[in-house]
């Protein structure tokens, strides 16, 4: 008597691991979004839509105070902050790195060169924070 057993190979795909991983990503970016902290003053206005992915923030008030993430700098210690925190990027951030610049309205344009200057020769890109114009 020949009986003969069928194998067959069930092609389904379980999404519930999937889900997760959505949700794992969802929850981190979401974090990671809330994280960038701007001063809470008011900050030049621009016609520009361009939304730049952000490494470091360094924010600059009117009385030439400097913050480099969450730390109070001085502005002859500002080059060896943002050189610490490109050595602690990853190999692969660095490659993008952007230092954002959050001046004060009324701010001292030389602040704020100052800050492209130390980006330019450090090697990364420096971009302005602008807030959009009202119409």
């Amino acid at each position: 008597m020949g009986l003969k057993r069928r194998n067959k190979v069930s092609a389904e795909f379980s999404m519930s691991s999937l889900t997760d991983i959505i949700f794992l990503l969802l929850i981190f970016f979401m974090l990671t979004s809330t994280l960038v902290n701007l001063q809470p003053f008011e900050l030049p206005e621009s016609d520009s839509k361009t939304v730049a992915p952000t490494s470091v923030v360094v924010s600059i008030e009117k009385n030439g105070q400097h913050t480099v993430g969450s730390e109070d700098v001085s502005r002859s210690a500002l080059e060896r902050a943002l050189r610490n925190e490109i050595a602690n990027a990853s190999t692969l951030e660095k490659e993008s790195y952007t230092v954002t610049i959050v001046a004060e309205i009324g701010t001292p344009f030389d602040y704020v060169v100052n800050v492209m200057e130390i980006s330019a020769r450090l090697g990364v890109k420096a971009i302005l924070a602008t807030q959009p114009r009202e119409s």
